[in-house]
């Protein structure tokens, strides 16, 4: 299997470059007879597309989805769904001046090590952030399947950027208030702060890191297949393959390393007759299967590479070291425009999961 296909049961095959033709996904494994339409899709898709607001990328891409097949009289039929977006503000005159002159923080370098200089350039090309469009894609299809079959509700926010962190909130503020600002943090003083971070780091020519939290509700017990497809080590690998990703989290996370095992542990009781733990410090997974706890997640996004301040680099051609400005429209950061990315790829792996443990069966009823 080659590294653009994630899933078992339900599959994901990405495929597209930043400034090519179009970004596509492959979603395969879909029940026939779920009601989708490519409204769907685009309603997800606009929520990660760039040019929204100052803070985020100029580039204006309408991101307007195309269902090829698999979707017949508004209904999956169980054939492979094919999905397009096509790159319609693409503008590559910034990067062929550059081409011979890797970015710092981007692939340039080693992905013309590994292919020869064959490989897409343009934007970053497969390795840009703009291939998420595809996770998108994927994911708006699954968070349907989770929500219609099971009642799984998956959402995601930004909890920090650039060392401004939202204060605890509720999970009720988190479903209601995620997407009412422009930086997507439902903590609304957090929101006014990151934002204000976000402008002076774009004024300064740099960019910023942060944190996406996502919280899964209503996700059955049972979940995952231990030990090497343990429910999170398949959430780690399909986060850990979001552009930009350095690090991911579950319940207490790197807490824990500090704690001692009678603070980190989830002690159990009676509630309304069921077993119940008092605390949710694993993030509702143990043993590498899901607990029938909310699942709890964080995800660290390091600063956007693309900044307008000059770095030190090389010239490949002249073997001389030179000094790089960054042109084009870039985000300052990374983060806001992540949490429908990270809310996507989460759905995807629990739709999987939900396929494989015969909770979706290979038709649904009308």
């Amino acid at each position: 299997m080659t590294g653009n296909i994630i899933g078992e049961r339900l599959i994901l095959v990405s495929f597209g470059e930043s400034h090519g033709k179009c970004i596509g996904a492959v979603v395969e494994g879909v029940p026939a007879g779920l009601s989708l339409a490519e409204d769907d899709v685009q309603r997800e898709l606009d929520l990660r597309r760039p040019g929204q607001s100052l803070i985020v990328s100029q580039r204006r891409e309408t991101d307007q989805v195309e269902i090829l097949s698999g979707v017949f009289q508004n209904y999956t039929t169980g054939a492979p769904i094919a999905m397009i977006v096509r790159n319609e503000d693409k503008d590559s005159s910034a990067y062929k001046d550059i081409s011979h002159q890797p970015r710092p923080g981007h692939a340039d370098l080693v992905a013309r090590q590994k292919y020869g200089g064959f490989n897409d350039w343009r934007g970053g090309g497969r390795f840009s952030g703009r291939i998420t469009v595809s996770f998108v894609m994927g994911g708006a299809i699954a968070k349907k399947l989770l929500h219609e079959c099971l009642g799984v509700q998956v959402m995601a926010y930004s909890s920090e950027i650039g060392g401004v962190s939202a204060s605890s909130v509720a999970i009720e503020d988190v479903i209601k208030k995620r997407y009412s600002n422009e930086v997507r943090c439902p903590d609304s003083e957090a929101a006014k702060d990151m934002i204000q971070k976000i402008r002076m780091a774009k004024q300064e020519g740099d960019s910023l890191g942060g944190v996406v939290e996502c919280i899964a509700l209503n996700v059955p017990t049972g979940l995952g297949e231990p030990v090497f497809s343990s429910l999170d080590s398949d959430l780690a690998r399909i986060i850990l393959s979001i552009p930009a990703v350095k690090g991911v989290e579950f319940g207490s996370g790197f807490r824990a390393a500090k704690l001692k095992g009678s603070e980190n542990n989830d002690q159990y009781a009676f509630s309304k007759g069921m077993i119940m733990p008092t605390s949710n410090n694993a993030g509702g997974i143990l043993g590498g299967l899901s607990n029938g706890q909310p699942l709890r997640l964080r995800v660290g996004f390091k600063p956007a590479s693309s900044i307008a301040k000059k770095q030190r680099t090389v010239d490949l051609d002249t073997n001389e070291e030179v000094e790089l400005v960054v042109a084009g429209r870039h985000d300052p950061t990374v983060v806001p425009r992540a949490v429908p990315v990270v809310e996507s790829v989460v759905a995807f792996t629990l739709a999987d999961h939900a396929i494989r443990a015969g909770l979706i069966p290979p038709v649904l009823k009308r």
